[in-house]
Parts: structure tokens; C-alpha cells; sequence
């Protein structure tokens, strides 16, 4: 997926769960690399693999990019920067991982870390003293700086801003890269929904904090170019 994904586990498992935990995140990327000639993603976009024939896990994601257009007003669009074909990745990335947790979930892991890249699926706790993990929030602006720290059990938790990658989101209504904000967090019960909502969040700029006061179950955390930040009333966090 060109990331590190990391796993802290503090369980001990039956023999071959986390091997098979991996397995997941490799399928994935198979599957939706819009790198790789062979995936369903790029077969799918050359016309090569009708949707009605692509694998049922391509046609979920596939699904749940249309609702989340819809949700999102256009501004989390698997598609609208591409100049032909889909490209999920801006969910994949979260979905994947959320599969990954369920291997674990469903093997008996009660406590662990599950980190992809920055964006992250939290379970149980660190320590048996320890009640809640602590999640280090970068500062868009001062790289050996926190904004935040997330502490919590069981949630995920989306970053999205240009301070990493340079300007990779863009509004797709505009095609520019927003305006006026750095950085939004996202935490909730899903990676795959928190990585979504982060990233239409960031496109909509200054206008995103407002639409992100509604996502009920998600709490936000936006940090604007003035130097503001705006946190959701629900936002999990402690000074940095």
C-alpha cells in the first residue's frame, strides 16, 4: 500500500492470526492498487472486468464510495479527479484495516494497535494499568510538535492534511487544494469512515469544520491556517 503498517499487539494468539491478519492488508492491495496492471481496480478502469464480474469485497467499496459522495456533497468522489475509472483508495486504506481487526477481533485479541500509515484502529488497552491508549496528533506546521493526543479504547482515528504528502487532496468540485485550513482528524467507531470523512472534511477547507459538527457518531478535530483549532464537543483528546 506504500506505507507502514504497524501492530502492537499485547495478546497472545493461536498460531498463524496475525499471519493472517497480513494476509488481508496483501489481498487488499492486490485487489485495489491502481499501481498494479493486474489489480480488479485497474482492470475495472481499462474496461477489461465488468463490475457484475469484479470480486464482492471490489463491489462493497465500490458501494460504499457512492454513499459516501452522497454524504459528503461530492467532496469524497472515488472519481472525480480521475480522467477515466475509480480510484478507492482514499477508503481503501481504512477498510482494509478494519477487515485486518476483525482477523484479530475474531481470534480473540482484546488489546492492540493497529497503525497504517498514521491513521489508526484502536482495541482494549496498552497495559492492565494502563486504561486507555495515547495517540500523538502531528503539528501540520512543527514537525517535532503534538497538536493533540487522542486517548481512548476502542476507535479509530483519520488524519488527512498536505504537512506529509504535499497537496494530494483537492477539492473535487474546484480541483484546487482547499484553502484555509492544515489538518483534520476524525475519530469514531470505523477507520474506513474516520479515513473518508477526514479527507472530504480537508477538501471543503473552512467550510469543513461546519459540516463536521453533524457526523454524530465522529468527532473532528480542525486545525486552520490562522492557527485555530476547532474541536467537535465529543473530540477524545488532552493538551498535547
Amino acid at each position: 500500500m506504500g506505507m507502514p503498517i504497524v501492530l502492537d499487539l499485547r495478546d497472545e494468539l493461536g498460531p498463524g492470526v496475525v499471519e493472517s491478519m497480513w494476509d488481508v492488508l496483501r489481498q487488499a492491495d492486490a485487489t485495489f492498487s491502481t499501481y498494479k496492471d493486474d489489480s480488479e481496480i485497474s482492470r475495472l478502469n481499462r474496461g477489461e472486468l465488468a463490475l457484475e464480474d469484479a470480486h464482492p469485497h471490489v463491489r462493497e467499496v465500490l458501494a460504499l464510495c457512492d454513499q459516501l459522495r452522497v454524504i459528503t456533497d461530492g467532496y469524497f468522489d472515488a472519481g472525480a479527479l480521475m480522467e477515466s475509472g475509480v480510484d478507492p483508495s482514499g477508503l481503501v486504506k481504512g477498510w482494509s484495516v478494519d477487515r485486518a481487526g476483525e482477523v484479530l477481533d475474531e481470534a480473540g485479541a482484546i488489546n492492540y494497535s493497529l497503525n497504517a500509515g498514521g491513521d489508526i484502529r484502536l482495541r482494549g488497552r496498552p497495559l492492565p494499568d494502563e486504561p486507555r491508549w495515547r495517540v500523538g496528533i502531528q503539528h501540520p506546521e512543527v514537525r517535532d510538535k503534538l497538536a493533540a493526543v487522542v486517548e481512548g479504547n476502542d476507535l479509530a482515528i483519520a488524519t488527512s492534511g498536505a504537512y506529509a504528502r504535499g497537496e494530494h487532496v483537492l477539492d473535487p468540485h474546484t480541483r484546487r487544494a482547499p484553502l484555509g485550513v492544515l489538518s483534520v482528524t476524525i475519530v469514531g467507531p470505523e477507520l474506513a469512515t474516520a479515513d473518508a470523512y477526514a479527507t472530504a472534511a480537508f477538501a471543503m477547507g473552512e467550510a469543513g469544520p461546519e459540516w463536521t459538527a453533524s457526523l454524530g457518531l465522529y468527532e473532528a478535530m480542525t486545525i486552520l491556517a490562522d492557527g485555530r483549532v476547532l474541536l467537535t464537543p465529543g473530540f477524545p483528546s488532552v493538551r498535547a
